[in-house]
């Protein structure tokens, strides 16, 4: 349970630093993938499953970039535009 909390902690943190783009969906799908691989990697580093960090983090990354305005969080244009 306590590498869960960790790996939950790790990836909402880093969730706050994704989504770049313009659009909501742009944003979602940034945030989205981002939070997979910090989850998967969080979770992978602290003992637990990389593939539930992954599914965690992506769902806390999409939901972050589908949330945040463009004003809030800008990292610029993403890759697939």
């Amino acid at each position: 349970m306590k590498n869960l909390k960790n790996t939950v902690a790790i990836v909402t943190t880093l969730a706050f630093l994704t989504a770049c783009g313009d659009t909501v969906g742009d944003r979602a799908l940034s945030g989205g993938a981002i939070g997979a691989g910090a989850g998967a990697v969080g979770g992978a580093v602290l003992g637990g499953s990389p593939v539930t960090g992954a599914i965690v983090g992506g769902a806390v990354g999409a939901a972050t970039g589908g949330l945040t305005k463009k004003k809030d969080v800008d990292l610029g244009k993403p890759v697939w535009r």
